[in-house]
């Protein structure tokens, strides 16, 4: 299984340098290698664990991360995972896809069209934000989380930037946040039976890699790069997840 090795990689990569934990790529390519869905999903909480702890490590090295806000986030998104992974359960997320697809096309226009900041114009002690709404933003993270089987930052990082966090240290706060959501998370899913550990010796150590990786290349890419790139990518999650919502036999 080689194969997962590389695709741990990529995942990594993605996932540090867009504060997302990685879930959109694992949940379809271990579907696709025959996992049922609701043991896939269960099994990319586990691997996000390694995958956000390692791209944590790198920003926490670049001075990036917004403890307080991350903290707060993770607060509430950890009951969030837990109820989310509970609801997988019994609620058939079709429709819930599509109307968290459509919802996500919007987010993704919003975080396209905010000014870009560059870490060097602010200060991450000058950041001032709103820390009664941070909790909220959190819980509907960890929901997404433990429903949907991504790691909660296409919440994270749209909210943040929404809250006045330039990018690049929104980023690297979700990925901090995510390490706790998709904990709470994958320990809800191994107690209903969803985590094939046998997986994760082959993502994890390609999940390790790419997380530096791509910690590395955000640090290195312009705000206004970062935030285009971002868009992109939250648009093509959530019309992937719209068609699925829809019935099509998308992986």
């Amino acid at each position: 299984m080689i194969f997962l090795f590389f695709v741990g990689i990529v995942v990594g990569i993605l996932a540090a340098m867009f504060g997302l934990g990685g879930g959109f790529l694992i949940v379809p390519t271990l579907n696709i290698l025959g996992v049922e869905i609701h043991s896939a999903i269960g099994t990319s909480s586990a691997s996000i664990v390694f995958t956000s702890l390692s791209s944590s490590i790198a920003y926490s090295r670049q001075r990036r991360i917004h403890y307080r806000a991350g903290i707060l986030l993770a607060s509430t998104a950890i009951i969030g995972a837990y109820i989310g992974a509970w609801m997988t359960s019994f609620l058939p997320s079709n429709q819930l896809k599509v109307i968290f697809g459509i919802t996500l096309i919007f987010v993704a226009y919003r975080v396209y069209r905010k000014k870009p900041v560059e870490p060097s114009e602010v200060k991450l002690e000058d950041i001032k934000l709103n820390e009664k709404l941070i909790p909220v933003g959190g819980f509907f993270s960890g929901i997404a989380s433990g429903l949907l089987g991504v790691g909660g930052g296409i919440i994270n990082v749209p909210f943040l930037t929404w809250l006045g966090m330039p990018i690049h240290y929104a980023v690297a706060t979700s990925s901090f946040a995510i390490v706790f959501t998709s904990l709470s998370g994958a320990i809800k899913h191994y107690m209903l039976g969803n985590v094939q550990l046998i997986w994760l010796p082959f993502l994890v150590p390609g999940l390790i890699i790419g997380a530096q990786i791509g910690a590395r290349l955000a640090k290195k890419t312009r705000a206004k790069s970062l935030k285009g790139m971002f868009s992109v990518v939250m648009a093509i999650l959530a019309v992937r997840m719209i068609l699925k919502g829809l019935g099509f036999p998308i992986p």
